[in-house]
C-alpha cells in the first residue's frame, strides 16, 4: 500500500508542476513571445491539465481573471496531505 500512496503522490506532484508550466507559458503572450497551441508538448500539457483545470474555471472565474489554476494547487495539496498521513 505505501508504493501505491508515494506513487500517487507523486503524480500529484507532477500534476502541479504542469499546472505551473501551463500558468507561466499563458503569461508569455504578454511579453511578445508566441507560443505555438499545435507543437505537441504544448498539446500534451494541455491534455493533462485541462481535465483539471476545465470543470474549475465554471466556479473559479471572476471576470477576466482565471482562478483554477489556484483552485487546483489547493486541491492537490489537500490530496497530497491527505495521502501522506497514510
Amino acid at each position: 500500500m505505501n508504493a501505491v500512496v508515494t506513487i500517487l503522490i507523486i503524480l500529484l506532484n507532477l500534476l502541479q508542476w504542469a499546472i505551473l508550466i501551463r500558468v507561466l507559458l499563458s503569461w508569455l503572450p504578454m511579453a511578445g513571445i508566441r507560443i505555438d497551441p499545435y507543437n505537441p508538448i504544448i498539446k500534451i500539457l494541455f491534455d493533462i491539465t485541462d481535465p483539471i483545470l476545465v470543470p474549475l474555471r465554471k466556479f473559479t472565474t471572476i471576470g477576466m481573471i482565471d482562478l483554477s489554476p489556484i483552485v487546483a494547487f489547493i486541491i492537490i495539496g489537500i490530496l497530497i496531505g491527505l495521502l501522506g498521513g497514510l
